[in-house]
């Protein structure tokens, strides 16, 4: 959590300093407040969002017993409120937790999981999920989008002011921001890219905390650490169709990608999640 909070704080730091560079606070408040507006959308309708875009299917204990019976159990053992189920119609083996806080929590997972892994495996990557949802994940995750997403609006306005002019304090006034136009364009493009990877680290450094919460949760590091080298063999060959914009809620990323795209990836990599899960349940020193 603090390693989390040092890159919010990040963030923070990022929209100050564009602050300066561009000079007065009216555009920034604008944009200050559009993105709020935004990502409160996003983080109060997400679940439904989300959900009604990978056309999940909500099941109840009848439809889905060993998937309620996993999940109540898990859920009783955390004091959890028992979260609403839903199936994906996916080949591709994968899940995902969403809603704004654990009274309003879902966990959805595709028909590829539930096909390919046994009991002890779907108990890891459902107690990984309600490892999320115990950590309020989706909360912190809104927080970066809704700092990254001033970050973006306030980059595109200061394009405008690189442009026209605009918008900038003169360089002599007491307080206003320097660099001139080049300095005004490249804030403008490495600001976002800064944040981008700012909250892709985030997201990563949430996946490493539901891991752990989830393995304690379930008691068994192992049952995930199983689920997860399956999961990225599966990944390989039956491709999830899914959007970047919601890669970061699956449990393991569903987008394929290039070695270089691993800095922007939100998920870390998987041989080191399985490390750290063995590393917990005494297996490697």
């Amino acid at each position: 959590m603090v390693r989390t909070t040092i890159l919010l704080g990040a963030l923070t730091g990022i929209i100050m300093a564009m602050g300066q560079w561009i000079g007065g606070t009216h555009g920034m408040t604008i944009a200050f407040v559009i993105a709020v507006v935004m990502n409160f959308g996003s983080y109060w309708f997400s679940d439904k969002i989300v959900l009604a875009a990978y056309s999940a299917r909500e099941v109840t204990e009848a439809e889905a017993p060993m998937l309620y019976r996993i999940v109540h159990n898990l859920a009783l053992r955390a004091r959890m409120p028992m979260p609403r189920l839903y199936i994906l119609p996916q080949d591709a083996p994968n899940a995902f937790a969403t809603g704004r806080n654990p009274q309003h929590a879902a966990v959805a997972v595709t028909e590829g999981l539930m096909r390919l892994m046994n009991e002890r495996e779907i108990t890891g990557v459902l107690a990984h999920e309600l490892g999320h949802v115990q950590n309020r994940d989706i909360l912190i995750s809104s927080i970066a989008a809704t700092l990254a997403g001033v970050i973006v609006h306030v980059a595109s306005m200061a394009q405008w002011a690189a442009m026209f002019g605009g918008f900038r304090r003169s360089d002599n006034e007491e307080g206003g921001g320097g660099g001139g136009t080049l300095g005004l364009i490249l804030m403008a493009i490495l600001a976002p890219l800064a944040a981008t990877v700012i909250q892709m680290a985030i997201s990563r450094t949430r996946e490493f905390a539901a891991d752990e919460a989830g393995a304690k949760m379930a008691g068994d590091p192992l049952g995930l650490a199983a689920a997860l080298r399956k999961l990225g063999m599966a990944s390989e060959r039956i491709p999830l169709d899914a959007s970047p914009q919601t890669s970061h809620l699956f449990i393991v990323s569903p987008l394929s990608g290039a070695s270089f795209a691993r800095l922007f990836s939100t998920h870390p990599p998987l041989e080191e999640r399985i490390e750290r899960l063995e590393r917990l349940a005494g297996v490697r020193a």
